[in-house]
C-alpha cells in the first residue's frame, strides 16, 4: 500500500514555514502499513495542483493533501479539486454550524469564514473538530484523495480521529516492522564494509538503512510482510547477528538519543552530573535537560566561555591556561574537576574547543575540541578534529561528550 503527500502554499517553497506535516504523516501512515513514497510541495496555483494530483493518482492509490482550505483568496484547494473531479461547491449547513461552534468566541462570523462551509457536492466532508477548515474525502477509481488543512493541530487530530481509522477499514496492508539500532564509533562508509556480508544475507522481507547522525550511526531495518510474528522473529535474529558482529560499538538496540540513555544509566546508578561547556556555550545542558525526569540526576551547568571564568568558577588554574591554553587537555580536566566540585555532583563532562569558523591556529585549527568526561575519581579525554562547519562541530561534541559519559558510567 503506496502513499504520496502533496503539500501546497507558496510558504513552504519560500523558506518561511518548515513543513512538519509529512514527517509526522508518514510516520504514522507507516505504522499501519502505507508507506509515503513520495512528497511533493507545490505554490498555490491551480496548474500546479491539478498536475501534482493528477500524477500522484497515476502512481498510487492514496494521495494526501494539506494546505490551502482557508478562509482567504490565495486558499483555492477546494476549488481546484472541483475542477479536477468534475464537482461543484455547494454550500453544507452542517459545515457552517461546525464553524460557528469551532469560531464562537474567538472569531466573529464574516463572509470569508462562511465561505468554508461550501465544500465539493461529490466528496464526503469529514468532522474537524479543532478547526474551521473542511476535511474532504474523494474516492476516485478505487484511489482515495484527501484534503486536509495545513495547521498542524488540526491535520494530526483529524487523520488521527478520522483519515487513518477509514484508511485501515478501506485498504487490506502489510505489516511493516522497524528495528532501530544505535552504533559509536564508525563512519557510515567504514560501517558498511564491515556489514557487507551479513547484509547481503539479510532475508528479502528485511532491508537495511544507514543514517548517520554527527558522532554516531543508527541502523534501522524495516521488514514488510504479512505475518506480524513471523516478521517480529526474523528481525530478532538478525538484531543478534548484528550484535555479534558489532559488539560494544552498538551501544543500544532501540532508538534512543544519547541524551536519553545517558539519562537512563543515571537514574538506574542514582549518580548525579553537571557540565562545564565551553565552546559547546550550553548546548550539551539543553541536550540533558530536554529529557522529561532529568531533575532527578542533572545538578546545574556552568558555561565558561571566557578564561577568566573558567579561573573563577572551575578553578581552572592560571598557569594551566597560560602553558597550555584553553583548548587543551590539562584544560578540560579542571574544567571537569570543578564542574564535579562546584556542583556536587557524582560525574561530569567539559568540552573547549574551536568551533569555528575563525579562531584556528596552525597548532588548534578550527574543529579541534577537547572532552573530558569523570566519574567519581575517574577521567577520561579526548580529542574531536576535523572541521564540518560550526554546528556540525558543536554538534558532533556534544553526541561524543554524552555517549562517552555513558560508556564511562557502564
Amino acid at each position: 500500500m503506496f502513499a504520496e503527500i502533496i503539500t501546497i502554499g507558496d510558504e513552504l517553497l519560500i523558506g518561511q514555514v518548515v513543513d512538519t506535516n509529512s514527517a509526522w504523516m508518514g510516520r504514522e501512515l507507516n505504522r499501519v502499513g502505507i508507506e509515503v513514497v513520495r512528497v511533493t510541495s507545490v505554490r498555490d496555483r491551480k496548474e500546479e495542483i491539478l498536475d501534482a494530483v493528477d500524477s500522484a493518482l497515476r502512481r498510487v492509490s492514496l494521495v494526501l493533501l494539506t494546505g490551502g482550505l482557508g478562509p482567504t483568496k490565495d486558499d483555492i484547494t477546494k476549488q481546484t479539486l472541483c475542477e479536477y473531479f468534475g464537482t461543484r461547491l455547494v454550500f453544507s449547513e452542517d459545515v457552517f454550524q461546525q464553524i460557528q461552534r469551532v469560531l464562537a468566541g474567538r472569531v466573529p462570523m464574516n463572509e470569508l469564514n462562511r465561505s468554508q462551509a461550501y465544500v465539493p457536492q461529490d466528496a464526503v466532508i469529514l468532522p474537524n473538530r479543532v478547526g474551521s477548515a473542511p476535511v474532504i474525502w474523494f474516492g476516485k477509481e478505487g484511489n482515495v484523495l484527501v484534503s486536509m488543512p495545513g495547521v498542524p493541530q488540526e491535520m494530526t487530530t483529524v487523520m488521527t480521529e478520522e483519515v487513518i481509522p477509514r484508511l485501515r477499514e478501506r485498504f487490506s496492508t502489510d505489516f511493516i516492522l522497524h528495528r532501530s539500532f544505535m552504533v559509536k564509533n564508525y563512519p557510515e562508509s567504514v560501517l558498511a564494509e564491515k556489514l557487507q556480508t551479513w547484509e547481503e544475507l539479510l532475508p528479502h522481507c528485511i532491508k537495511l538503512a544507514y543514517l548517520p547522525k554527527p558522532g554516531w550511526m543508527r541502523l534501522r531495518l524495516t521488514a514488510r510482510g504479512g505475518q506480524k510474528q513471523e516478521l517480529s522473529r526474523l528481525l530478532d535474529e538478525e538484531g543478534k547477528k548484528l550484535k555479534a558482529i558489532l559488539g560494544e560499538d552498538l551501544y543500544a538496540d532501540q532508538e534512543l538519543a544519547p541524551e536519553v540513555l545517558l539519562g537512563e544509566v543515571l537514574t538506574e546508578k542514582g549518580w548525579t552530573v553537571a557540565t562545564a561547556e565551553s565552546c559547546t556555550g550550553g548546548h550539551i545542558a539543553a541536550r540533558i535537560t530536554s529529557v522529561a525526569g532529568s531533575s532527578a540526576y542533572f545538578r546545574g551547568s556552568i558555561v565558561a566561555y571566557a578564561n577568566q571564568v573558567k579561573e573563577d568558577l572551575l578553578g581552572v588554574l592560571p598557569e594551566t591556561l597560560e602553558k597550555y591554553g584553553a583548548v587543551s587537555r590539562q584544560t578540560v580536566i579542571e574544567m571537569v574537576k570543578g564542574a564535579m566540585n562546584a556542583l556536587k555532583t557524582d560525574c561530569a563532562l567539559a568540552t573547549s574547543g574551536i568551533a569555528g569558523p575563525t579562531g584556528g591556529t596552525p597548532d588548534k585549527p578550527v574543529g579541534n575540541v577537547w572532552i573530558a568526561v569523570a566519574c567519581k575519581n575517574e577521567i577520561f579525554t579526548f580529542l574531536q578534529q576535523g572541521d564540518r562547519g560550526r554546528e556540525m562541530n558543536i554538534e558532533r561534541a556534544c553526541n561524543k561528550a554524552l555517549i562517552m559519559l555513558s560508556e564511562a558510567l557502564e
